[in-house]
């Protein structure tokens, strides 16, 4: 049996069918945006603010760490009558040993519930995967060309009076 891993939909970078081989270039590239962003994606802090002359102060916010892999966050902060706002509220996994990163949804990867390789929510999956990957791509060459970074002389210095926020203050799960 071979197995179909093109969606009918194309791929809105190239026009060509959506392949998982593709997906993959796409989060490669994604890795490489993001080490531009982020130079040391060991993440030896965990929380960091960009500022750039021409955009709104970008957060970073480390949610969990492992060996081969991070994961973080990437937003805006806004002030909310309710409270605060974060959007683009994108949550990424950094596999640094294989050099790809991964747009993830809300902090958690969808299940794979698929029966096998037709069923309708396996196509469902790898279109949402595609659509936060592309989104991710295209948000990080924007905080590029406008400056954004989070360098050595960038990082949160500890010391007294500095306040540093945990990372499972920033979870989806909780009242934001």
């Amino acid at each position: 049996m071979q197995v179909e891993t093109a969606s009918s939909r194309p791929c809105p970078c190239c026009g060509k069918p959506r392949r998982l081989a593709h997906l993959m270039d796409l989060y490669e590239r994604n890795y490489f945006l993001m080490e531009r962003l982020v130079p040391e994606l060991e993440l030896p802090f965990e929380r960091a603010v960009s500022k750039s002359a021409t955009d709104l102060p970008l957060h970073l916010i480390v949610v969990e760490r492992a060996p081969y892999t991070s994961e973080l966050r990437l937003t805006y902060e806004f002030k909310h009558p309710d409270g605060r706002r974060l959007e683009p509220d994108l949550w990424v996994r950094v596999y640094r040993d294989a050099r790809v990163a991964e747009a993830l949804h809300c902090g958690t990867r969808a299940p794979w519930t698929a029966a096998d390789e037709t069923d309708p929510e396996a196509h469902r999956l790898l279109d949402d995967q595609w659509a936060r990957n592309h989104t991710l791509a295209k948000w990080l060459e924007y905080l590029l060309e406008h400056g954004h970074g989070f360098t050595i002389a960038a990082r949160p210095r500890r010391g007294p009076g500095r306040e540093e926020l945990s990372p499972s203050a920033g979870n989806p799960d909780s009242a934001v």
